[in-house]
């Protein structure tokens, strides 16, 4: 199921959501000029990508905030963006643009802290979007769960269908747990439980953000 645009057209104009895609753009573009020296493109990641293990000798402040506008290709951050543009704007339009800005970094680091849980020791960079990008979809669950997300469904042939927001973004999680139960062993390469703990700190704040706004 691959979502195409949701049923709710934002109120405002999403500026934060555009700045955050510009700029993953300005560093893919960046990367794209070092993918001929496969020894820079490695050093790129491993300076601008969170290392949990690095953490035990040297704690990689900077790298807190960059990973998540680091990819590793085109699938990646295509994909990335995409999920963003659907559903950041509506997320934007509910908090506002300064406080999107800090809850979509926030729900990064927490994303990545979630992911070190369950690989504390790992040498590998943690790079990408994805982690804040699932808070956003968290947050949408809880504050557009009346939404329907028009979908690509690939079932011998292509067709569209409307998908709940509640449903779409349920088995997507649940989706996320069990294959981060099992990404040790198909070695995968993709961080399942940053996803999850990303999509669980955007449910949180999105219960919070909906009290303040529905609640007097």
């Amino acid at each position: 199921m691959f979502p195409l645009y949701d049923t709710i057209p934002s109120l405002k104009r999403p500026v934060v959501n555009y700045i955050i895609i510009f700029t993953n753009i300005l560093v893919f573009l960046y990367e794209l000029t070092l993918f001929w020296d496969e020894e820079l493109l490695n050093a790129f990641f491993y300076n601008f990508g969170f290392v949990p293990e690095k953490m035990f000798y040297s704690f990689p402040v900077l790298a807190l905030f960059t990973h998540m506008f680091v990819h590793g290709g085109w699938a990646h951050i295509i994909g990335n963006l995409w999920f963003l543009k659907i559903f950041g704007d509506n997320v934007e339009d509910a908090m506002g643009h300064f406080k999107f800005f800090v809850f979509y970094i926030t729900g990064g680091i927490f994303a990545l802290f979630f992911h070190i849980i369950f690989n504390p020791f790992s040498p590998y960079p943690l790079v990408g979007a994805s982690g804040a990008i699932s808070a956003v979809m968290g947050a949408y669950l809880v504050l557009f769960y009346y939404s329907r997300i028009v979908s690509l469904v690939f079932f011998i042939l292509p067709f569209l269908v409307e998908i709940p927001a509640v449903i779409y973004l349920f088995l997507w999680f649940i989706m996320q747990i069990l294959n981060g139960m099992y990404a040790d062993i198909t070695g995968t390469g993709v961080a399942y439980w940053a996803h999850a703990g990303g999509f669980i700190y955007g449910v949180l704040v999105g219960f919070r953000v909906r009290k303040k706004r529905y609640w007097y």
